[in-house]
C-alpha cells in the first residue's frame, strides 16, 4: 500500500478516536489535563489534513490508484458524518441539517456511480469545493464552541447554514445534469437541407 492510501486509512481509524473522545464522559471534561473538546478539534483538523495531503502525494508521485480512488472519498464521508452525528449528540447542531448533509451525500454518490456504470462520468460541482471548506470550519468551531465559548459556536452556525445551501444547490445540480445524460436532446436536421433535396432529386431521378 503506497503512502497516500496509508494516509487515507489512517484517517478511517481517526473515526472512531473521535467519537469516543467527543462523546464519552471524562472527569472535568479533560483528557491527560487538556479541555476533550480541544482534543476533539485537534484529531479531526489531523484528519482533515490527511485528506488533502493524499491527494496532493498521490498527484505528485504519479500514484493514483483504482483503491485510492475509492477509499479516500469513503474516509472523507466517514469523518463528517460521524463528525456530524456527534455534533447533534452534543446538541450542537440541528439533527435535521445534519440529515440534509448526509442524504446529499448519498443521492450525489448514487448519481455518480450510475453515471460511471453507463459510461458517463459526472465532474464534482464547483460547490462542492465550498461545501467541503464549510464543513471543516462549521465542524471545528462548532468543536470548540461547547457552551458557546468564544463565538466559534456563532462562526460554526454560519458555516454551517453555509454547508446546507450548498448541499441543496449542488444537489440540485448533480440531478440537472444526470437528467440530461438520460435524455439528451437530438436536434433534427432542418427539412429545407441542400443534402435532404438533393438525394430527394437523386431519388427521382434513380426512379
Amino acid at each position: 500500500m503506497n503512502l497516500p492510501n496509508s494516509l487515507s486509512v489512517t484517517r478511517i481509524f481517526l473515526v472512531p478516536l473521535l467519537v469516543v473522545v467527543l462523546l464519552t464522559k471524562f472527569e472535568g471534561r479533560m483528557i491527560l489535563g487538556v479541555r476533550k473538546e480541544l482534543v476533539g478539534a485537534a484529531i479531526f483538523g489531523i484528519a482533515s489534513l490527511t485528506d488533502w495531503l493524499d491527494g496532493y502525494l498521490a498527484r505528485r508521485r504519479q500514484q493514483v490508484t483504482a483503491l485510492g480512488q475509492f477509499i479516500d472519498p469513503f474516509a472523507d464521508k466517514l469523518l463528517t458524518i460521524a463528525a456530524f452525528i456527534s455534533l447533534v449528540q452534543m446538541d450542537l447542531v440541528q439533527a435535521w441539517m445534519v440529515a440534509i448533509i448526509i442524504g446529499r451525500e448519498f443521492a450525489v454518490t448514487a448519481l455518480r456511480t450510475l453515471a460511471h456504470a453507463r459510461g458517463a462520468s459526472m465532474p464534482a460541482s464547483p460547490l462542492g469545493k465550498i461545501k467541503m471548506v464549510s464543513q471543516i470550519v462549521a465542524i471545528l468551531a462548532l468543536i470548540l464552541g461547547k457552551d458557546h465559548l468564544q463565538g466559534f459556536y456563532v462562526i460554526g452556525q454560519i458555516a454551517l447554514w453555509v454547508v446546507v445551501i450548498t448541499a441543496l444547490v449542488s444537489a440540485a445540480d448533480y440531478f440537472r445534469r444526470f437528467g440530461m445524460f438520460l435524455n439528451p436532446k437530438v436536434v433534427p436536421l432542418p427539412s429545407s437541407s441542400p443534402n435532404v433535396k438533393s438525394s430527394r432529386n437523386d431519388s427521382r431521378k434513380a426512379g
